[in-house]
């Protein structure tokens, strides 16, 4: 009988172990290339030790940054030059080539040893240490120092690196500025998901955020607009006189600062300058630089652009484009890329070149006189005519240029590369002409679009969900494989006032980028990425750091039935959830009606009422959805 309760007790001590350890392994995002888990667990001790050599700076700064994050968790830790006497376990940092051609491969074993983490150069170690992190608990991301509590890594050999090179956020801080230490933190976030292009979009409508000693009012002017709250894009017009209050910019000693706080966290920083399109906070300082004369301001959230749809392009209420027939833009252009390209040391430049409205070059003289002078035969050719001579002006700095994909209109420049949003039939087709492309098609990666139920989100044309965003797929199978560099997510920010809010709009998608571009693709399975994306959840709260919750909101479909009755389909985005619902404006817990089938809605309601529920707990936001709204997505009146 005790040999029974032995083997029992036994049974059940490696059961629990099994289950820690598979926890842990199973709630990495992004997931490793390879997990090999093995039998055993390493406890560690209130102190550690940390080996990295002093003689390698990089080496040893990382480790120095592990040694500040295990304080948190109430681990002190001592760096050595070389592993202390005895069996004492402890962390080993190490550059050594293992035969892997890969730039940011590393491996990760953990065993009675200790944990050892290897690579061929020092960003896979620090790709490396972000794994690490995630084996930790939750508190190693907070800002605060615990008291230490005994903590299980369990052995493991994992080896790892990306599938794509080019792993990219876009943060807009024209429509909205953000200042140098959020643009740290925007960085410091991206980079626990393995992400290494910061792609900053500088310049726009409505502010132009770098300084350019060569143009002063760049900044002086082109920086500032009338500081206006609500829905942006349907502002009322300024009056004249109204202070321009609303605005900021970086100087050149800012961005210095920013792009080394980047390198040394392996973050590349493609800087944008949007030309010839968006470019009104730069007519707004110099009005010289449009082919439209007139007085200009930076604007500040009112409509001045149509949108026609069905592929027309846009239509402005006023000149917001350089002029392709000046001259003076070129010389103007070179001068802003001269002092772009010596603060940013990284390759690429990006040139937008997209939403070009051109209603006002179809009546321009200069214009025409171009297209006779240059044998241009229609807007497509001058735009590109635009372009080219932009991309010269660029690679003459030793730069490469990307662009928007509308920079193949007319004709692509030689060496550019392609960023393709409009879905990915402009990529596609890139790569087939020999051209880089990035992917980063709106229907799958637009980190700007609502993320769940419209009526509880800012308003914004369109939506995407976590699990498309999971979808999406960089590498279709009719593109060049060798061409995909790798994809970004892109945050535009016309209704993201502060940093909280691009916070909540980027995790968890950006999640699921991370995840698309970093680990195998046969390795994606949504269920399994829910549950990973929860633990996640716990140290983004340990972090401060706000996020959307939307995987708990359901979707309403509302549609008139063949009797003229209303129905409402109600859609979780994730499996295991309890719809409860309610039509008689209470609020409905986990002891009301769940839903199991679509419903009537009652003729006399108002609103019917939405919670998520799972194991008896709430998890949704409560939704409320009026009835005269499920009407008109009915097509009811």
């Amino acid at each position: 009988m005790m040999r029974i309760v032995c083997y029992l007790i036994i049974s059940l001590t490696i059961s629990h172990w099994s289950f820690s350890q598979s926890r842990q392994l199973s709630q990495l995002i992004p997931q490793p290339v390879s997990v090999q888990e093995q039998p055993g667990q390493l406890v560690l001790s209130r102190e550690v030790w940390i080996q990295a050599p002093a003689g390698d700076t990089l080496l040893y700064r990382m480790a120095e940054n592990f040694a500040n994050r295990l304080t948190r968790i109430g681990i002190k830790s001592k760096i050595t030059g070389s592993a202390p006497q005895g069996n004492v376990p402890g962390f080993i940092f190490k550059i050594t080539p293992f035969g892997v051609d890969r730039k940011e491969a590393y491996k990760l074993t953990i065993s009675n040893k200790g944990v050892l983490l290897t690579a061929n150069q020092h960003n896979g170690i620090f790709y490396g240490i972000q794994t690490l992190l995630q084996l930790l608990p939750p508190d190693v991301e907070s800002t605060q120092e615990r008291s230490f509590a005994k903590i299980i890594l369990p052995y493991v050999e994992i080896f790892d690196y990306p599938r794509f090179e080019w792993r990219g956020l876009m943060l807009d801080v024209s429509r909205h500025f953000f200042t140098k230490a959020e643009v740290k933190r925007f960085i410091d976030d991206m980079v626990k998901y393995k992400f290494n292009i910061l792609h900053w979009h500088l310049t726009d409508d409505q502010g132009w955020r770098i300084e350019i000693k060569s143009y002063p009012k760049l900044t002086e002017v082109g920086a500032w607009r009338v500081d206006k709250t609500g829905s942006f894009g349907s502002f009322s017009v300024p009056e004249a006189g109204e202070p321009k209050t609303y605005g900021g910019y970086y100087t050149q000693e800012d961005i210095k600062e920013i792009v080394a706080y980047a390198k040394a966290r392996y973050v590349n920083i493609v800087p944008e300058v949007d030309v010839p399109g968006h470019s009104l906070a730069a007519i707004a300082a110099y009005p010289w630089l449009t082919c439209t004369p007139g007085e200009y301001a930076v604007n500040s959230g009112e409509r001045f652009m149509i949108w026609p749809g069905g592929g027309q392009h846009f239509y402005g209420l006023l000149d917001n484009t350089l002029c392709p027939a000046n001259e003076e833009v070129y010389t103007f252009l070179d001068k802003v890329f001269t002092e772009v390209a010596q603060l940013f040391p990284f390759e690429y430049i990006h040139i937008g070149g997209d939403e070009t409205a051109r209603n006002f070059w179809e009546k321009s003289e200069r214009i025409q006189q171009l297209m006779k002078e240059k044998q241009l035969k229609d807007l497509d050719e001058v735009q590109s005519y635009f372009v080219k001579r932009v991309s010269k002006i660029v690679q003459s700095k030793g730069k490469k240029i990307i662009g928007w994909d509308e920079i193949m209109q007319g004709g692509l420049p030689e060496g550019a590369t392609v960023m393709s949003w409009q879905g990915m039939k402009g990529g596609i087709k890139a790569s087939q002409l020999g051209h880089d492309v990035i992917m980063t098609p709106t229907d799958f990666v637009y980190l700007d679009y609502m993320q769940s139920e419209p009526l509880l989100e800012p308003k914004v044309y369109a939506s995407l969900r976590l699990k498309k965003t999971y979808n999406f797929e960089p590498q279709p199978d009719s593109a060049v494989a060798t061409r995909i560099k790798g994809g970004q997510g892109n945050l535009w920010t016309e209704q993201v006032y502060n940093l909280r809010q691009v916070q909540y709009m980027i995790w968890p998608r950006a999640m699921a980028i991370a995840e698309i571009l970093w680990s195998p693709r046969q390795a994606r399975n949504f269920n399994a990425f829910v549950k990973r994306i929860e633990t996640h959840f716990e140290r983004l709260d340990a972090a401060q750091t706000k996020y959307a919750p939307s995987m708990y909101d359901a979707d309403f479909k509302a549609v008139k039935t063949s009797d003229n009755k209303l129905q409402v389909t109600l859609i979780p985005e994730i499996d295991g959830l309890n719809l409860h619902y309610s039509f008689d404006n209470s609020l409905p817990d986990n002891f009301y009606p769940a839903y199991t089938k679509p419903l009537i809605v009652p003729k006399d309601a108002s609103q019917m009422r939405v919670i998520s529920y799972r194991n008896g707990k709430p998890v949704g936001r409560m939704l409320t959805m009026p009835v005269e709204e499920l009407k008109k997505r009915a097509g009811i009146k």
